[in-house]
């Protein structure tokens, strides 16, 4: 424990991040990526750098750079050039780490002047609200940012490249089903919001496609729902919400009847599942990535919450309302065992991911 404290205190004077939950994570995530040894000296692109997959695994590069001296190059591809300046404020060691401006939504082509060895593509729109008042620049990101990354990965013979895609793929399922990677179940082309799920689809193809024909050595990353620290002041997804309830010590509002099954994993859990499929997984192919024994209802991951994260100090009420920026309930459940074969488990339960969470967002305010 005297180790842990010693490094901590040793980041914070030189500028790392100042939030001690976050940093016990991004400690962790240090060690984890020290033992990575084909990552030394190498240069990784991370696309999305500004989202949370993104920043934390940036943050977690830099901690390994800083306590193991693993000489990782980093370039952070981002949208918003002034929101990446605030998240990585605190970075002193900018010749190993890069901030590259680009919109997957133009044509022009995506460049990097260096020889990249790994590319992490998690640039995505992620917030349900988003896919549904714009579906097309859902679409589109997805599909020109996929397209982009693996002409780029062609072009500079790369030798690993991860695609985040989701659970979303798999669509709904009428009876409960326990999904691998080659479980579907059915998605409304007509729906509005399916421009999220559709345009995840369409991406793990396009990665399949350069995969077959120019042997592109791209895998796909299935995410649950994936949380913890290091999550934005303004995310206002569910998990968010239920925590920012417990905080404030008001009652969690249900706007479905909460019967949709949810996969979890802990952020930490899932950017180390990232480094395993990089670096272990099979070109072509995709991995579930989940906390399996996370699994639950939303209805029953609100009463968690309500009744051992606040001990029971809250209340979940339900105001259902039809609303199509909801995804439509599913009964699946994520076969993790493809992932656990390359020698991952996950660690963090669903109740502390909680606890962690709500520690974080309280120290942030």
């Amino acid at each position: 424990m005297q180790k842990k404290i010693h490094k901590y205190m040793e980041l914070k004077m030189m500028g790392e991040s100042e939030n001690s939950i976050l940093q016990q994570d991004l400690i962790n995530n240090a060690k984890v990526i020290s033992e990575l040894k084909s990552l030394n000296n190498k240069k990784i692109v991370v696309t999305g750098a500004t989202g949370l997959i993104g920043s934390v695994l940036c943050k977690s590069i830099l901690c390994a750079n800083r306590l193991y001296n693993c000489n990782i190059t980093i370039y952070a591809v981002v949208r918003n050039i002034f929101k990446a300046e605030k998240i990585f404020e605190n970075v002193i060691e900018r010749k190993k780490f890069n901030i590259i401006k680009y919109d997957f939504m133009d044509n022009d082509s995506f460049e990097i002047q260096d020889n990249i060895d790994y590319l992490i593509h998690t640039a995505a729109v992620t917030t349900s609200k988003l896919m549904v008042e714009k579906p097309v620049d859902t679409l589109f990101t997805a599909i020109n940012g996929t397209s982009s990354i693996l002409e780029f990965a062609k072009k500079n013979k790369v030798s690993s490249v991860v695609y985040l895609s989701s659970m979303e793929v798999y669509g709904s399922f009428s009876d409960e089903k326990y999904a691998d990677e080659n479980t579907y179940g059915r998605i409304d082309i007509l729906d509005v919001r399916s421009s999220y799920s559709e345009g995840k689809r369409i991406c793990e193809n396009i990665c399949v496609a350069y995969n077959h024909q120019y042997n592109v050595p791209v895998k796909i990353v299935r995410l649950a729902q994936t949380f913890g620290p290091g999550i934005s002041k303004e995310d206002n997804r569910v998990y968010a919400q239920f925590a920012r309830s417990v905080i404030e010590g008001k009652d969690i509002v249900l706007h479905t009847k909460g019967l949709s099954e949810g996969n979890y994993v802990y952020i930490s859990d899932a950017i180390n599942a990232i480094f395993k499929v990089l670096l272990n997984g099979k070109s072509g192919e995709s991995y579930n990535i989940a906390n399996e024994e996370s699994h639950m209802q939303i209805r029953q991951m609100a009463e968690l919450v309500a009744k051992k994260v606040s001990k029971g100090k809250i209340c979940v009420v339900y105001d259902v309302q039809s609303n199509n920026a909801y995804a439509k309930d599913t009964k699946m459940k994520m076969d993790t065992h493809k992932v656990k074969e390359l020698g991952w488990k996950a660690e963090v339960s669903l109740y502390d991911t909680y606890i962690r969470m709500i520690d974080y967002i309280k120290e942030m305010t």
